[in-house]
C-alpha cells in the first residue's frame, strides 16, 4: 500500500509547490489549460514566467434549517378523514402517519404532499361535497385551503432539505477540464445534472396541475444525479479559476512590450466554459424562480454572492470582466505572422 500512494503523494507536494488547485488525477484539464497559456505568453513576450496563485474556494453553503420554511402539521382524527373517504384519502393519510411515512425523506414528503393535493382539490371539484354534512363540508374547504397555500413551501423545502442538493454545492470539488466542458453528449455527467434541474423545475411549475402525474422514482433519480457530482460547485471553482489566471496573464500584458507579437490562442476551452455557466446557471435561477415563494435571506445572500448572472462580484460577473479586459489587452499587440512551415 506504502508504494501506491507515494507517487500520488508526491505529485500532491509538487503540484501545491507550483501553485496547482487539483488533486490526484481530478482537474488537471483546467489547470493544464493555464499553464500552457501561460506559458505561451511569456514566452513570446520574453518575460518571467508568470506568478501563479490559487483563487479563493467558493463559500460555504448555508445550513439546511435557515433555509426552510416552517410548516404546521395538518392534524386530522381518523373518525374525520374516514369522514371525507369519498375524496379517496384515507390510505394516504394512513400511509403518511405510519412509521415509514413519517421518516419518509424530503423528496417523498413531496411526493405525499403533492398527491394528497390533487386528491382533495380533485374532490373539491367534484359532487362530493354536495353529499358531506356541513360540518364535512367545512373540514374538507379548510383542508383544501389549507394544502393550497401549504404546497409552495412544501416544494421548497422538498429541495433544500435534501442532502442531495446541498452535496451539489461541495466546496471538496475541482474546476472542469475542457474536455467535460462539452453540452452536446446525451451521456455526459453536464447533461444528465441539467435533466436533473429541469425535472425539478417542471415538477414545481406542474405542481398544482391536477392532471400532471409525478414519478417517485423519477424524481428519486434525478436527486440522486445531483448528489453524485458537485457540479454546481464545480462550475462555479471553474469560474474562479479561470478569472485568476487572466488577471494574472492582464498583469504581464500591461506591463510587457507591445511592440513583440502575440500568437493566436485557443478560445475554445473558455468559450465552452462560458456556455456550459451560463447555461447551468441560468436554469437552477428559472428553478428557483418557479416557485411561488419569496425564498429565505440566507439563501437569497448565498445566491448573490455565488449562484447570480447580475450580482458584479459573483463569478459569473467577475469572469465576464476579466476575459473582456483580457481580450482588449492583447489587440494593444500585433497577431504574429504564421510561418509557411506552419
Amino acid at each position: 500500500m506504502r508504494h501506491m500512494v507515494r507517487p500520488c503523494l508526491l505529485w500532491m507536494i509538487s503540484s501545491l509547490l507550483l501553485f496547482s488547485l487539483t488533486g490526484c488525477g481530478q482537474g488537471s484539464g483546467a489547470e493544464s489549460f493555464w499553464q500552457d497559456y501561460h506559458q505561451q505568453l511569456s514566452g513570446s513576450l520574453n518575460a518571467a514566467d508568470i506568478d501563479r496563485s490559487p483563487p479563493p474556494n467558493i463559500g460555504a453553503f448555508p445550513e439546511r434549517q435557515s433555509m426552510l420554511f416552517d410548516i404546521s402539521e395538518t392534524r386530522a382524527s381518523l373518525l374525520n378523514v374516514y369522514a371525507l373517504r369519498e375524496c379517496d384519502i384515507t390510505s394516504l393519510v394512513a400511509a403518511r402517519n405510519n412509521q415509514l411515512g413519517r421518516v419518509a425523506p424530503p423528496s417523498q414528503q413531496w411526493l405525499y404532499e403533492r398527491e394528497l393535493w390533487q386528491r382533495i382539490s380533485h374532490c373539491w371539484n367534484t359532487d362530493a361535497p354536495n353529499e358531506l354534512s356541513a360540518e364535512n363540508l367545512e373540514r374538507l374547504r379548510e383542508i383544501t385551503l389549507t394544502k393550497t397555500k401549504q404546497l409552495p413551501y412544501v416544494s421548497w423545502n422538498a429541495i433544500f432539505d435534501s442532502s442531495e442538493w446541498e452535496k451539489n454545492f461541495s466546496r471538496a470539488s475541482q474546476p472542469l477540464s475542457a474536455t467535460e466542458l462539452n453540452l452536446s453528449p446525451e451521456t455526459s455527467d453536464i447533461k444528465s445534472g441539467l435533466d436533473a434541474l429541469h425535472y425539478l423545475r417542471d415538477m414545481t411549475l406542474h405542481q398544482f396541475d391536477r392532471e400532471w402525474e409525478q414519478d417517485s422514482s423519477q424524481l428519486e433519480n434525478h436527486l440522486k444525479t445531483l448528489q453524485e457530482r458537485p457540479l454546481t460547485a464545480e462550475l462555479l471553482r471553474s469560474l474562479m479559476l479561470a478569472t485568476q489566471r487572466l488577471d494574472e496573464a492582464n498583469a504581464l500584458l500591461q506591463s510587457a512590450d507591445q511592440s513583440r507579437c502575440l500568437p493566436a490562442w485557443g478560445q475554445t476551452y473558455l468559450d465552452q466554459l462560458a456556455q456550459t455557466a451560463f447555461t447551468w446557471l441560468s436554469v437552477i435561477a428559472t428553478l428557483i424562480d418557479s416557485h411561488p415563494v419569496a425564498p429565505p435571506a440566507k439563501w437569497q445572500r448565498y445566491y448573490r454572492a455565488w449562484i447570480s448572472l447580475e450580482a458584479p462580484d459573483a463569478p459569473w460577473k467577475n469572469f465576464q470582466r476579466a476575459l473582456t479586459t483580457h481580450t482588449a489587452a492583447r489587440r494593444e499587440f500585433p497577431a504574429c505572422q504564421a510561418s509557411a512551415s506552419d
